[in-house]
């Protein structure tokens, strides 16, 4: 079976190839190449001739195809709807902020998760992503737009620690100075939850932000709108999250989508400003997205403002997300879903 070479790091590679009876030098060549989003042995023209048939016997190199872009009139944002080369499709979002490129990934194809405001856990989890197709999704992005990404969220479709020595592996080679050179500073990683790989992510004490998709200050809503709070209850997800800041040193960002009648009262902001209290993190209110074939609708400006309001006054940092490409639904698994009803007659 071929090996994904994309997805090792350049100590990796060196590593392989010497094995193979070739020098070291050669190992990092072909880093380079792979590092530059080279998708073909044979565009690595400064090797030997049997050294790319060697590689095409042994490996592949997985890459993505863009299969569907949508371009907002309202912003630089852009959507992807990328195919992989099984013909599968994934979502990606390119954003532009005052301080640089930001990219939304992501790292399953669809999701297993299944909470109920989302549009990608509709169709269920159909497989994980490999390394080197999270990494080629920021390849492609700059490689269309001419630009260079600079920060990475990991909040597209799927539960990025679902896919856990996968996303582990994309971080290690995000970093690598001879690759596209991102930070762990610029890098927030997306969780519904899943309290065991938190204590695991944290033993790593990568200076990544994480951010948890809370969506509720209790058991009751939690568990109706996200099925993962049966399995790890909020008291438990909140002591992980406590212990993650105290070892890592870095603030936890709390997601919390406002749904009209169901989350954003004053008592659930009281609540949830309770919980929370002494912590080092800060809420992020989204204004939820409505998804076609789903009953929730995004709270009002007013009980969002409101809501604000009661966090603030308890003591809590609040930002608003920023609305980016709304005009073609930005929020990840409605394109795909899109193309799959298109594709089959029966809308599965």
């Amino acid at each position: 079976m071929q090996e994904d070479l994309r997805s090792l790091t350049t100590e990796q590679i060196i590593a392989r190839i010497t094995e193979q009876g070739y020098p070291a030098f050669r190992g990092k060549q072909i880093a380079d190449w792979l590092n530059k989003g080279c998708t073909s042995f044979d565009e690595m023209t400064n090797l030997p001739l049997a050294l790319r048939e060697d590689l095409k016997m042994y490996y592949t190199i997985p890459g993505v195809t863009v299969l569907q872009k949508w371009q907002s009139q309202l912003d630089e944002t852009t959507k992807y709807l990328f195919e992989l080369s099984d013909g599968e499709t994934v979502e990606s979002v390119l954003m532009s902020y005052h301080h640089g490129w930001s990219q939304c990934l992501s790292t399953q194809v669809g999701c297993r998760m299944g909470c109920s405001f989302c549009a990608t856990g509709m169709g269920g989890l159909s497989r994980n992503l490999t390394a080197s197709e999270m990494m080629a999704q920021i390849e492609m992005a700059q490689r269309d737009r001419g630009i260079r990404v600079s920060s990475v969220v990991l909040m597209g479709m799927g539960e990025p620690l679902d896919n856990y020595d996968n996303v582990l592996r994309f971080l290690h080679m995000l970093s690598e100075p001879d690759g596209v050179h991102i930070g762990m500073r610029h890098v927030s990683l997306s969780t519904c939850g899943l309290v065991d790989r938190i204590y695991q992510l944290m033993e790593e004490k990568l200076q990544l932000t994480l951010s948890v998709s809370l969506h509720a200050p209790n058991d009751a809503i939690r568990s109706r709108l996200m099925p993962i709070n049966r399995r790890y209850p909020i008291n438990d997800l909140l002591t992980a999250c406590r212990k993650y800041a105290e070892v890592t040193g870095r603030r936890i960002s709390f997601e919390y989508a406002m749904i009209h009648g169901v989350n954003d009262s004053d008592a659930c902001a009281e609540e949830l400003a309770s919980r929370l209290k002494g912590m080092l993190c800060h809420v992020n209110l989204i204004p939820a997205n409505e998804v076609k074939g789903k009953d929730h609708r995004r709270s009002t400006a007013q009980r969002l403002k409101q809501f604000s309001h009661i966090l603030e006054q308890r003591g809590l940092t609040v930002t608003v997300r920023r609305t980016l490409g709304a005009d073609i639904n930005a929020s990840c698994g409605q394109l795909r879903r899109k193309h799959r009803e298109e594709e089959s007659p029966c809308g599965r």
